[in-house]
């Protein structure tokens, strides 16, 4: 029972790791020309991808938080939020 309950607490620890990674602060961070890797590096893996001829559209989080980000060439060209505080 006890090792049930240190996995248990060690996946929450870790979602609550992956998702302070969708912040205000971190979408401050975010620069026009930035790499695709490093913008992979400040928010982690993102939750979907499209891409279409050279045009690249990521978002980390779900539709009510999140952060979306377009890449040409893999440098960021536009990028929004919504519902980060």
């Amino acid at each position: 029972m006890k090792i049930k309950t240190i996995i248990l607490a060690s996946c929450v620890s870790l979602l609550l790791v992956a998702c302070s990674k969708l912040s205000n602060e971190n979408y401050q961070r975010i620069e026009m020309g930035q790499d695709f890797s490093e913008i992979e590096t400040l928010l982690g893996t993102p939750s979907s991808c499209q891409e279409t001829m050279g045009l690249k559209q990521c978002q980390w989080g779900n539709e009510q938080r999140n952060i979306d980000v377009k890449f040409v060439a893999d440098k960021v060209t536009y990028f929004s939020k919504k519902g980060l505080k």
